[in-house]
C-alpha cells in the first residue's frame, strides 16, 4: 500500500452514486414491501453498511481505517432508485472508494432481491459525486509565488566540521511549494547573529522564513530564545501541532522545542536540526500553514 504515514489526519466526506434501472413493476413492489425476498431497500442498506467497513479487505491497495459515519439514501424515481452512500472519518485518506463500494453493494443487493420478479435489471452510474478533507480541500491558490528562506543555526557545520542535511532537506520539500527564490545560509548558534540576520530577512520582504536547529536543551541551543523574543505575533498552534505530529512518530519529541510567529508580514518556523526532524516538521506543516499569508494580505491577522 501507499505510504501514508507523513500526513495528518483531517475530516474526510465522500459520497458516491449508482442507479438500479428496473421495471415499473418492481419500483411499486418495493414502495409497497411486496418483493419476495423481503424488504429490499433495508436489507440494502444494511449490506451497505458491511460493504464500508470491509472495503479493505476487498480492495488491496486501501487502508484500513475508521469509519465514523455512513448514511445510504435513496431517491425512487418512475423506472429506477438512485443511491448515495455518505461516508466520514477523520483519517489520513480518503473515503471515496469506500463510498463507491458500499454504492456498489447496496445495488447488487438490490439486484440479487429483484431478479426472480425483474428481468430488465440494469446496474449503472457507479461514480463519486463529493470528495472533501485531503490536501485540495486546503490549498491555498497564491497569484504571486512567495519567498522563502532557510537559515541553518549550527556551530559545527558553520565551522565546516559537518555537513548540513537537514538544511538542504527543508529545501527540497519546498520545490513542491509555491515558494521560490530561497535564500539558504548557514551561521553559527548565536543568539545575536540569527536575530540579525532573520531581521535582515524580515527587512527584505521574505514572506516564509524557516530556521533549522538551535532548538535542543543545551546551553549552545539558541534558536528558541533568538526567536521568541522577535515574534510580534507568536501562532502556538504551530508548535503544539509539531509536537503532536512528532509523538506519533517518536516519544523523543515530546521536547521539542519549535515555534512559529509573524513579524510584520513575515512569517517565522523554527525547526528540529536532525534531517528526520525537519522533514517531517515540513509534512506535518506544508502546505496548510500557509494560509496565514491570505490572512496577512487580507487583513484578518
Amino acid at each position: 500500500m501507499v505510504d501514508i504515514t507523513h500526513k495528518s489526519s483531517t475530516l474526510r466526506i465522500a459520497i458516491a452514486q449508482a442507479e438500479v434501472h428496473m421495471s415499473a413493476g418492481s419500483i411499486d413492489a418495493i414502495r409497497n414491501q411486496a418483493v419476495p425476498k423481503g424488504n429490499v431497500l433495508e436489507a440494502a442498506r444494511i449490506a451497505g453498511l458491511f460493504a464500508a467497513k470491509r472495503t479493505s479487505d476487498i480492495i488491496p491497495d486501501c487502508h484500513p481505517l475508521p469509519i465514523e459515519y455512513t448514511d445510504v439514501r435513496y431517491d425512487l424515481h418512475a423506472d429506477k432508485v438512485v443511491i448515495e452512500v455518505e461516508i466520514r472519518t477523520i483519517y489520513k485518506t480518503g473515503v471515496e472508494v469506500e463510498a463507491m463500494h458500499a454504492a456498489s453493494v447496496v445495488a447488487l443487493t438490490m439486484y440479487d432481491m429483484l431478479k426472480p420478479i425483474d428481468d430488465d435489471l440494469v446496474i449503472s452510474s457507479i461514480k463519486l459525486l463529493q470528495k472533501t478533507g485531503g490536501k485540495s480541500s486546503y490549498k491555498d491558490n497564491f497569484t504571486e509565488k512567495l519567498s522563502g528562506a532557510v537559515l541553518v543555526c549550527s556551530d559545527n557545520i558553520s565551522a565546516g566540521e559537518k555537513t548540513d542535511k537537514s538544511g538542504k532537506v527543508i529545501l527540497q520539500k519546498l520545490e513542491n511549494l509555491p515558494v521560490e527564490n530561497v535564500y539558504y545560509d548557514i551561521i553559527p548558534d548565536e543568539l545575536v547573529e540569527i536575530q540579525i540576520r532573520v531581521q535582515q530577512y524580515v527587512d527584505e520582504g521574505i514572506d516564509l522564513i524557516l530556521l533549522t536547529g538551535g532548538t535542543g536543551l543545551t546551553p549552545r541551543d539558541t534558536t528558541y530564545e533568538a526567536i521568541k523574543p522577535l515574534l510580534q505575533k507568536e501562532i502556538p498552534g504551530i508548535g503544539e501541532h509539531l509536537r503532536q505530529y512528532g509523538q506519533q512518530r517518536m516519544p523523543w519529541a515530546i521536547l521539542s522545542r519549535s515555534l512559529g510567529g509573524i513579524i510584520g508580514k513575515s512569517m517565522i518556523i523554527t525547526l528540529p536540526g536532525s534531517s528526520r526532524g525537519a522533514a517531517e516538521s515540513m509534512d506535518a506543516l506544508f502546505p496548510h500553514v500557509l494560509h496565514v499569508f491570505k490572512m496577512l494580505h487580507s487583513g484578518q491577522h
